[in-house]
């Protein structure tokens, strides 16, 4: 009986049918599940499966139920019931059982499997065979346990040779991956195969996979190798090991006993057993006449001790901290705490009676800011016996310990300058006389703002342009006005011909450039004129786009009795080459025009940027072109870029060019000034910060040592600038007088300066019609 029911029982404790076999792997599987962790049931599951498959074959092939273990309790590896279990268990793929997979969980919850097992034996089974089962099985777990942990502390081999490191199968090195995401491959082996991506999974059904797979939770995915590296049970073990803090390995014994290397039975006796020789026990004669000699040096003076310090018995409490040496012999800067105020009559016990305060005093003193009280009131004792303990003795002194404390110091050497002799020396007004200062005479007739004026070669005459569409010439010694001139639009610019017989203006109006005969000079010069302003036929200047259009017309002008030149576009200035037969006119391009040929050609250089103004060098073939922010220097004989100018300013507004070719001034919107020394840099040699409103003007004197600026704030300024023909001296440069007498009109003051060819004088125009003469 016992025999039949062995035969039909797992391990003796649970008996069951073979055509009952479900029943009973449900059963146990529901059992094992609520005690054991969550991870276990997956793998009971699949092990009652592979019961139930080896079940089915069994009946399948007519032969007798074998005994399976699904939990083997006992450690013998020689029952043949056993090999078949590890058979049946091993062909999943897996190189062991999964028993010995989790022999370590089932190690520890022994005691849930032994109360399951009594849930699973049959009713007439008795409880003494229960009893000597568990005991039995609680044996063999507790041999399992010891093996394992015999294993763990086996002699691990360690080894530095390479030859033990895993070798990658991709051999691409260290390049990101995101090189191969549009690839069908992820590298190369190393054979130089190309390694194929594995086909991934839906996210769905690698979930499904994770979830019924029981050996998920030590799988790692190695995107470098496109593969899934499972953990072994060793290292699951460092792993913890390391977390724990411990060491990798448990052969490692972290409090091994110290070995002394240096300890020896016979280390009682000494290395030699020689005596010890006679001349250690004789006094030394060198050492004698050492002593000797010290003495007589020290008795001649030629050795001297330092005498020891003296430290006073008193010191001054309130005195200077920074005379002590003590604190200055490291070569560091002491730099002593402030000391606090010293006490007055304010702080005597028994001050005088105008000392302290009334109660009405006392009273008013609630009333005041906190900020604003006194800090200390007198009060009147009749002894020091009678004084109390002052109340903010302790935080007075906690506050003064955070001064000293938190608060930076720092030494300073103040030197006591005055401040006159900190402004550079410059030479006195009077000696750099003579310079325009007041006004001597006003030219008046313009019904709008005048916006240029131009002096003729000869000083006899000035011709200015207004907004009111006139062109007037005036007589500058006696202010009458000559010649009026009306073309219906803002006159923008006026120019004379800089060479005295052949007195020609030049006025830009709009688009249009009139060469104007003046009638001034004899018959031969005016003769002269007229040849040169003849023109039979009209001119087309030719164009450098590929659309062939014109950009100027040379037509006769028969209302005004000169030469038009018909611009595309708004010629904002005009001014004249030093020969007087060529001229340039500024628009959103420079054309520089020949009035013998009547020719006009664009200047064959790209324009960073929109051109302000442009003026001739007064002695070289040079051609200065300002833009908003630099001023370009261009060689027009070798057709190239001389120098460019960093201005650093916001907005270019004008330029003038040093008689001597080599300073310029240019002015700006924001009222600076610059000077540059193209000799010396690229950069301003110096920047003068003088108009508070825009520069609409900068000129130079032809002849004497002065430059001058005009602004909207209705002022213009006079400086010195002389330039010394020895390049190692700088130029000087002294604010001499500020001229004042123009009044604001919208917003505009002085639109336009000119100096006087010959006389240092100086003209303004500015934007109440009115024109005014400075003289000295």
């Amino acid at each position: 009986m016992d025999n039949e029911k062995g035969a039909n029982s797992i391990d003796g404790d649970v008996e069951f049918d073979g055509e009952d076999i479900a029943t009973f792997a449900k059963k146990f599987e529901r059992n094992l599940h609520s005690s054991l962790i969550p991870r276990l049931p997956d793998t009971i599951s699949t092990m009652t499966s592979e019961v139930m498959q080896s079940t089915g074959e069994t009946s399948h092939s007519n032969e007798p139920t074998h005994e399976h273990n699904i939990i083997d309790s006992s450690s013998s590896s020689s029952s043949k019931d056993s090999a078949e279990d590890d058979v049946t268990l091993t062909e999943s793929g897996s190189e062991q059982s999964e028993f010995s997979e989790f022999e370590e969980v089932i190690n520890t919850s022994d005691d849930d499997i032994s109360t399951d097992d009594d849930d699973l034996g049959q009713q007439d089974r008795g409880g003494t065979n229960n009893d000597r089962n568990h005991q039995e099985r609680s044996d063999d777990f507790s041999k399992q346990d010891q093996n394992s942990s015999d294993d763990d502390h086996q002699g691990v081999e360690e080894s530095d040779s390479s030859e033990d490191e895993v070798v990658p199968i991709n051999t691409v090195g260290d390049v990101p991956l995101e090189w191969y995401k549009d690839e069908e491959h992820i590298g190369y082996d190393i054979t130089g195969k190309k390694i194929k991506k594995k086909k991934r999974e839906d996210k769905l059904d690698s979930f499904l996979a994770s979830a019924d797979d029981s050996k998920n939770w030590c799988k790692i995915y190695d995107e470098y190798n496109d593969e899934e590296v499972e953990v072994t049970k060793q290292e699951t073990k460092l792993i913890r090991r390391l977390l724990k803090g411990r060491a990798p390995h448990g052969d490692f014994e972290p409090y091994a006993p110290y070995v002394d290397w240096f300890a020896w039975e016979d280390s009682k006796h000494p290395l030699s057993n020689a005596p010890e020789p006679k001349r250690r026990f004789i006094p030394s004669k060198w050492e004698s006449k050492k002593v000797v000699e010290y003495v007589r040096a020290i008795r001649k003076g030629l050795i001297k001790f330092e005498k020891p310090k003296e430290e006073p018995r008193f010191y001054n409490l309130w005195g200077d901290d920074s005379i002590s040496t003590e604190k200055t012999g490291h070569g560091l800067a002491y730099i002593p705490a402030p000391k606090p105020k010293l006490p007055g009559h304010d702080e005597s016990y028994n001050p005088s009676l105008e000392y302290v305060p009334t109660q009405e005093e006392i009273n008013s003193y609630q009333l005041m800011f906190e900020e604003d009280r006194p800090k200390f009131i007198p009060k009147l004792f009749t002894s020091l016996r009678t004084v109390p303990a002052y109340e903010k003795a302790v935080s007075e002194s906690f506050e003064r310990c955070l001064d000293l404390y938190l608060c930076p110091r720092a030494r300073k050497k103040r030197i006591n300058i005055d401040p006159e002799s900190l402004k550079p020396k410059l030479p006195s007004r009077k000696d750099l006389k003579p310079y325009p200062t007041t006004c001597f005479l006003e030219y008046k007739g313009h019904k709008g703002a005048v916006l240029s004026i131009s002096i003729e070669a000869s000083g006899q005459w000035i011709a200015s342009g207004s907004s009111d569409g006139t062109l007037r010439v005036w007589e500058v010694e006696t202010g009458r006005c000559l010649k009026i001139w009306e073309f219906g639009e803002g006159v923008q610019h006026v120019a004379w011909n800089p060479l005295p017989n052949f007195p020609i203006l030049a006025v830009s109006v709009g688009q249009d450039v009139f060469l104007l005969n003046t009638g001034f000079g004899d018959e031969v010069e005016q003769k002269m004129i007229k040849e040169l302003l003849n023109l039979d036929e009209t001119r087309t200047g030719p164009d450098d786009s590929s659309n062939n259009a014109s950009v100027l017309s040379w037509a006769k002008d028969d209302i005004h009795g000169g030469v038009r030149l018909k611009h595309f576009k708004t010629v904002s200035s005009v001014e004249w080459h030093r020969k007087g037969d060529y001229f340039s006119t500024v628009m959103p391009a420079i054309l520089i025009h020949q009035l013998s040929k009547k020719l006009s050609q664009r200047i064959p250089f790209k324009l960073h940027g929109l051109p302000v103004s442009s003026t001739f060098h007064p002695t070289r073939s040079v051609f200065f072109v300002s833009t908003k922010k630099n001023v370009r220097v261009y060689d027009l004989l070798k057709q190239k870029i001389v120098k460019k100018l960093e201005t650093g300013l916001r907005e270019v507004s004008s330029i003038a060019i040093h008689p001597g070719g080599d300073n310029v001034i240019v002015g700006s919107r924001e009222g600076k000034l610059s000077w540059f020394d193209m000799d010396l840099s690229s950069q301003p040699y110096r920047i003068l910060k003088c108009h508070p409103k825009d520069i609409t003007n900068v000129a130079f004197h032809r002849s004497y040592p002065l430059f001058a600026s005009c602004s909207d704030d209705s002022t213009a300024y006079v400086f010195h600038g002389m330039v010394y023909s020895d390049l190692n001296q700088n130029p000087l440069i002294v604010p001499l007088e500020i001229l004042r007498g123009h009044t604001s009109t919208n917003g505009r003051g002085v639109l336009d300066c000119k100096f006087h060819p010959r006389q240092p004088w100086l003209f303004t125009a500015g934007a109440d019609s009115v024109i005014k003469l400075f003289c000295h």
